[in-house]
């Protein structure tokens, strides 16, 4: 008996362990946030701040040095010596749509056929995801959750990194449409020379010619006053009124321009380019088009034999100074996603003062995803989405979360790795 009431315990003790923090309850009570440092997204830093919000809104966003504010009836939390930021946000992620890669049964971010327009990301969110602590745990609390695949991919919601469903975290729902242009050369590794080959994309005019032809028929069925419904076609509506976003994802500079020209022909209102290295060699031309560029994780090699090393850590630096909007993502695996912060802090490293490095995953970000009238900054009238750090969050080393607060609501912290910390830490005796 002892035996078994033991195996018991300890299944039981498994399992609340793997779960994820129970969803915070929406705010009841205004808080105000003293004394710390508010780096407001913007490139503004206020050295003695108020930040105070009620009903899940920033109510007071103030300098204590220079203005003096009622705070009855507010919880006052003292964060002085501390750090608050606008939550960072991670865009073009498969967050809730993917769980154990290796396991087809927990992958929902890539269905069949070349054009869908009409998948919708936001459906399948699973908001139990083990990933949604950790990216919280280092201050991502909004993340664009992405479908991938085909021509048109489908399209795109930005979720809150918590709720009890996917009707509770969903922010902004089908920001946009993800278009991946065909690639006009195919590159394969060859494992005998260790090395990529190239080769001509056959079918790139014919892939063209199918994006031409679904465009346009998606202009004439929006112009027609009574039609049939057409699910695939109806969900392409919001890119010609600037309702959606089109977000183009392209590799060669080329394939960029050429991409960018093709949907500004079909009358799309507004476009968010999502590419690399090549960006930066048409950084003129998407200055004059006005597009903002969405990079991949700046913790990565060159593409190419011939580029710099320190390429890629130097990219946000060299489109911003060539007058790009940029804001950067997580190209590899889903987990990647937590360093965040710490991309933007290679960024910071190779040119970016820290304050426009802050703005690659707060304000560029929410003005590429077309959310930039709810977060990315801290301002009177925005929604309460923000954190508290110990010390300068895009630094891994001063990255220590007090507290956070998502639409006003107070969440839970710990995720699963300072868990197994603590867990091991007590287990071999070592300081914490």
């Amino acid at each position: 008996m002892k035996k078994l009431i033991y195996i018991l315990l300890f299944v039981l003790s498994t399992v609340a362990y793997a779960q994820p923090p129970v969803p915070a309850k929406p705010q009841t009570k205004s808080v105000a946030l003293t004394g710390g440092v508010a780096h407001l997204g913007n490139g503004q830093v206020i050295q003695n701040s108020i930040i105070a919000f009620d009903k899940g809104k920033l109510t007071i966003v103030a300098d204590a040095t220079t203005s003096r504010v009622d705070l009855t009836g507010y919880e006052v939390i003292d964060i002085s010596n501390k750090h608050v930021y606008p939550g960072f946000i991670l865009p073009n992620a498969q967050i809730g749509l993917q769980e154990v890669n290796a396991i087809r049964a927990m992958n929902d971010h890539n269905e069949r056929g070349e054009i869908n327009p009409n998948v919708r990301a936001v459906i399948s969110y699973n908001t139990d995801s083990e990933y949604i602590p950790t990216y919280r745990f280092n201050g991502v609390l909004l993340a664009e959750s992405t479908p991938v695949g085909g021509l048109i991919s489908g399209s795109s919601s930005v979720m809150e990194m918590e709720g009890w469903n996917w009707e509770d975290a969903a922010h902004t729902v089908d920001v946009g449409i993800h278009l991946n242009w065909p690639p006009l050369t195919r590159r394969q590794f060859d494992f005998s020379t260790f090395t990529f080959a190239e080769s001509p994309n056959r079918d790139y005019e014919k892939q063209v010619g199918d994006l031409e032809m679904f465009f346009s028929e998606s202009v004439a069925y929006g112009s027609q006053a009574g039609k049939e419904a057409n699910v695939k076609l109806d969900a392409m509506q919001g890119l010609f009124d600037g309702r959606k976003t089109l977000f183009i994802h392209a590799n060669t500079s080329k394939e960029i321009v050429e991409s960018v020209r093709f949907a500004q022909r079909n009358g799309v209102k507004k476009i968010t380019l999502i590419a690399g290295t090549s960006a930066l060699w048409v950084s003129d031309f998407l200055k004059e088009n006005k597009i903002p560029v969405i990079l991949p994780a700046t913790h990565n090699l060159p593409d190419r034999n011939d580029d710099d090393v320190d390429l890629p850590f130097r990219l946000p630096y060299l489109l911003t100074q060539a007058g790009v909007t940029v804001s950067i993502s997580n190209d590899k695996s889903l987990h990647g996603g937590r360093n965040l912060a710490f991309y933007a802090g290679t960024a910071a490293a190779y040119g970016l003062s820290k304050e426009e490095a802050l703005k690659t995953i707060t304000a560029n970000t929410a003005k590429a995803l077309g959310i930039d009238n709810r977060v990315g900054t801290l301002e009177v009238g925005k929604d309460a989405t923000l954190f508290v750090s110990k010390g300068d969050a895009l630094d891994y080393r001063t990255n220590v979360l007090s507290h956070a607060f998502i639409s006003g609501k107070k969440i839970e912290l710990p995720g699963i790795q300072e868990e197994l910390y603590n867990r091991f830490s007590d287990k071999y005796g070592h300081k914490r």
